[in-house]
C-alpha cells in the first residue's frame, strides 16, 4: 500500500505541468530505508541489546527445558522395551505434561519477544520521522519516500537520517 503511494507520487511529481513548477523551482526528493535505520541506527543497535539482555535468561530455561524433555524422551525410547507398563504410563504422561508446558512458555515468550521488539521498533520509527522531518525542513525537500521497490542511490539520504539519530 505504501509503496503504491509511493510510486504514485513520483509519477506525479515527474508528471507534473511545468505551469506549476517554474524554471528556478526543482522538486528535491529524498529516499530513506527503514530496514537500514532498524539494522545501523544507533537506537536501534541499543534496543537490540536491550531486548537481548532481558530476554536471555528466560530463553536458556527454555534451552534448558528443551534438553531435559530430549532427555526424557531418549531414556522412554532407550527403556520402553524392558520396563514395566505402569513405569511407562507414568513415564509418558510426565513427558507429555513436560512437552505441555515447554510449548506453553516457548510460545508465552514469543508473545512477549514479539511485544517488546513492536514498542521498540515503534519508538525507533517515531524518532526517526522527527528526524526525518527536521531534515526535510532543513534541507528543503519537497518529498521523502520511505520503502520504494527502487530508487536510484543518489536520492538515498539513509546515512544522514542516522548520522540525526545519534
Amino acid at each position: 500500500m505504501n509503496t503504491r503511494i509511493a510510486v504514485l507520487l513520483v509519477a506525479l511529481a515527474i508528471l507534473l505541468p511545468t505551469s506549476y513548477v517554474s524554471a528556478s523551482d526543482t522538486l528535491k526528493i529524498g529516499y530513506v530505508n527503514t530496514q537500514r535505520i532498524f539494522r545501523d541506527a544507533p537506537i536501534a543497535v541499543q534496543a537490540s541489546r536491550r531486548i537481548e539482555t532481558e530476554f536471555s535468561k528466560r530463553d536458556q530455561d527454555l534451552q534448558r527445558m528443551a534438553r531435559q524433555l530430549q532427555s526424557m524422551q531418549d531414556r522412554l525410547e532407550k527403556d520402553f522395551l524392558t520396563m514395566p507398563e505402569s513405569e511407562r504410563r507414568t513415564r509418558e504422561r510426565e513427558l507429555n505434561e513436560l512437552s505441555r508446558e515447554f510449548q506453553r512458555k516457548q510460545r508465552e515468550f514469543r508473545e512477549d519477544l514479539n511485544i517488546r521488539q513492536n514498542e521498540e521498533n515503534a519508538a525507533i520509527i517515531e524518532k526517526a520521522n522527527a528526524a526525518i522531518k527536521k531534515l526535510a525542513e532543513s534541507e528543503k525537500f519537497d518529498l521523502i519516500l520511505q520503502d520504494v521497490v527502487w530508487i536510484s542511490p543518489k536520492l538515498d539520504i539513509t546515512d544522514q537520517v542516522i548520522r540525526a539519530l545519534r
